[in-house]
Order: C-alpha cells, then structure tokens, then sequence
C-alpha cells in the first residue's frame, strides 16, 4: 500500500511525478526515505514501460516532391515511425512524467541552444528510448532478472528536523551473479 505522506492524492501524485522526472534525467536524487521509496517504485514502473516497448517500430514509405529547377521530381523516402505499443508508451509516459530540457552549456550561444532542442520535442521521454531502455534491456539479458533499475541508499537524519534522508538512484552496474 502507498503511504500518504502528509499530503493529498493530487498534491502526492504531483510530487512523486516531479520527483521521478528529476530521477530520470539526473540519475539521483536525495529526498526523505518514504518519498524516496514511493519514487522509486513509480520511475521502476515508467522504466519498465520504456524498455518493453523501445524496439516497436516501423517503416513506412512515403513520397515527397521534390523541386529543380521549374521540374518536380517524386522522391521515396523511408522514415522510422513508432510502432503502437511504442506510441501508447509514450503518451503514457508523457502523462505521467514532467517535460525537462537540458540546461544550456557554457560558452553555448542562444541560437545554438535553441537548434539542439529544436531536433527533440520532449527530451526527458527520448532519454528513456534511447539511453536507458536499450541499457536496461541488456542488462536483464546478461543477469537474467527484470527490475532492479533503481536503489535507495539511508544516509541518515536530517540536522533540523531529524527525517531520514535517503538517495536514490539509478543502478549503472550489473549485480552481481552468485
């Protein structure tokens, strides 16, 4: 059973969401032990989704027309669109996590910021198709185990209050086999 923790089902299902999309793009995050495990279990569902569904896609063929010179040519073209579990997942998750964008770099220019995420709509979902699906999926072919993605590290009371504190994160690492 989920724990309230001290808020209500809107407010708590905004923070966790928030929450799990910090998780995901940073790969940590440091929060109290109960926010930390219901986060944990929310990101575990979000990258399980991810990895089920990344390889769903095809090719679809589609013409364009194309101008040289007052003549117009027709040109095949053959585009990677989602397949529609991949298309489901996606949306899924585009409702359930928030939309982060990368910060800009030093030295980089407006202009060049702008046209590096002109390229990619949603960054936040394009990192869980590209980056960590395909990871996670190898890893549970190498290990022989679903799951697992994420871990909750104590590192104890908080000086003010004195909450547990906690840091989860994303596992990198393959476990260990016995």
């Amino acid at each position: 059973m989920a724990k309230k923790l001290g808020r209500t089902a809107d407010q708590r299902m905004a923070m966790i969401r928030t929450q799990a999309s910090e998780l995901l793009w940073n790969g940590r995050l440091e929060t109290t032990v109960d926010r930390a495990k219901e986060v944990s279990r929310f990101a575990e569902k979000m990258l399980t989704l991810a990895i089920n569904t990344y390889e769903d896609t095809v090719v679809v063929q589609k013409e364009k027309v194309k101008k040289n010179n007052d003549k117009e040519e027709k040109v095949v073209v053959y585009v990677v669109n989602d397949g529609v579990k991949k298309l489901a997942a996606r949306r899924t998750l585009m409702a359930n996590l928030r939309d982060l964008k990368p910060l800009k770099e030093e030295k980089e220019s407006k202009g060049d910021y702008n046209a590096r995420l002109r390229s990619v709509k949603h960054p936040l979902i394009e990192k869980l198709f590209r980056e960590y699906a395909p990871f996670y999926a190898k890893r549970s072919e190498e290990c022989g185990q679903k799951g697992g993605y994420t871990r909750v590290i104590k590192l104890g009371q908080r000086r003010g209050d004195g909450a547990e504190i906690a840091i989860v994160e994303l596992v990198k690492d393959s476990p260990a086999k016995k």
